[in-house]
């Protein structure tokens, strides 16, 4: 299950000496971000929505640590959504913008080769510690050691340091101009230095985190499930971008060894909401009295975000395929209406693209 919590935007506060040629509590790759400054909450939330009950949702295979950065384990579910936060964060209705949540404000350099980031002065971990630039240098540096997965250093491979300013202010120094660098900068999730302490990163497992996110971890089974509670000293509750968001007491991911046994828990009624993908289990699986007594609500979600593509991908390094015809004919010799109605349950629309 994929959960999306979303960040607020504040104060302009510059960073001594760092020149800049946008300093903003919002920053998007090429286009002005949808929401201004001093917004009142996100279009797709409800700013009223009560507070309170429990939800109860699934996931599948298994889970040894509550860290969820190394390579070795494989993290709960729910840790990187509801315990860690980010300097910055997407809004779901924009196709790449950010607006501050750890940090308050973003400076990108005139020479495009580095980013300052302001923490904002009220975040606070879940121990009530204030979130200070050593604790964003020191996550940056951990998780682009040899300690964390490897593929932080991967996607970090062109921000070569980060550098403490001063207690909230914080830059991040890039190898080479790219237009993408500052947005992903953002992007870096941060914990507590003295979660980790003086241990090595990769040995701390089953520590509970000590993060800013809203929830806390309340209690785990290793491998069977996790129930986290919302903080009620949750330093950002109050936060524009949060209005209406993080409303449940507590979350339980459930796991399941597949997905057959999943659907059958559901069916069951052991946790209570699913997403489904795959059109033969939408047409074949989710059906039966339970559905057709109202007691299981199956309804489609409609979005107009970009979405990946089923098609024939033709590689033009090979001769045959960089005559066009032949790469019309192929297309032509799909029969997609055959396909769509015997395969695909007549889900599917296609693409003149």
């Amino acid at each position: 299950m994929r959960h999306a919590f979303l960040l607020w935007i504040g104060l302009l506060l510059a960073a001594a000496g760092a020149p800049s040629v946008s300093a903003a509590p919002a920053q998007a790759l090429g286009y002005e971000p949808k929401y201004p400054p001093g917004f009142g909450y996100f279009d797709y939330v409800n700013p009223d929505a009560p507070k309170g009950g429990s939800l109860i949702l699934s996931s599948l295979g298994s889970f040894d640590t509550l860290n969820p950065f190394t390579l070795k384990g494989r993290g709960a579910a729910g840790l990187t959504d509801l315990v860690f936060e980010t300097l910055m964060a997407p809004s779901l209705d924009e196709p790449f913008s950010q607006y501050g949540l750890l940090a308050d404000d973003a400076r990108l350099a005139d020479d495009g080769l580095s980013v300052t980031f302001h923490i904002n002065p009220q975040a606070r971990f879940s121990d009530g510690t204030p979130v200070t630039a050593d604790d964003v240098k020191f996550s940056f540096d951990t998780l682009k050691s040899k300690a964390a997965h490897p593929q932080y250093r991967f996607y970090w491979s062109d921000i070569e340091r980060a550098v403490v300013v001063d207690e909230r202010t914080v830059r991040f120094e890039f190898a080479k101009v790219n237009p993408e660098l500052h947005m992903i900068a953002g992007q870096i999730p941060i914990f507590a230095r003295h979660w980790v302490g003086d241990r090595p990163f990769d040995e701390v497992a089953l520590d509970k985190p000590i993060a800013s996110g809203p929830y806390t971890v309340a209690e785990y089974d290793l491998g069977k499930s996790v129930t986290y509670e919302r903080n009620p000293d949750y330093w950002a509750r109050d936060l524009n971008s949060r209005r209406g968001m993080f409303n449940f007491d507590t979350v339980t991911f459930k796991y399941y060894r597949d997905s057959t046994v999943a659907l059958e828990a559901f069916k069951a009624g052991e946790f209570e909401f699913i997403s489904v993908f795959n059109s033969k289990q939408w047409a074949r699986d989710y059906q039966g009295p339970k559905f057709e007594q109202g007691l299981i609500e199956k309804a489609k979600v409609k979005h107009r975000n970009n979405a990946g593509m089923q098609a024939f991908v033709f590689n033009l390094r090979r001769a045959l395929f960089q005559d066009k015809r032949i790469r019309r004919a192929i297309s032509l010799a799909f029969d997609f209406t055959w396909a769509n109605e015997h395969l695909f349950y007549v889900q599917y629309d296609r693409c003149a693209s």
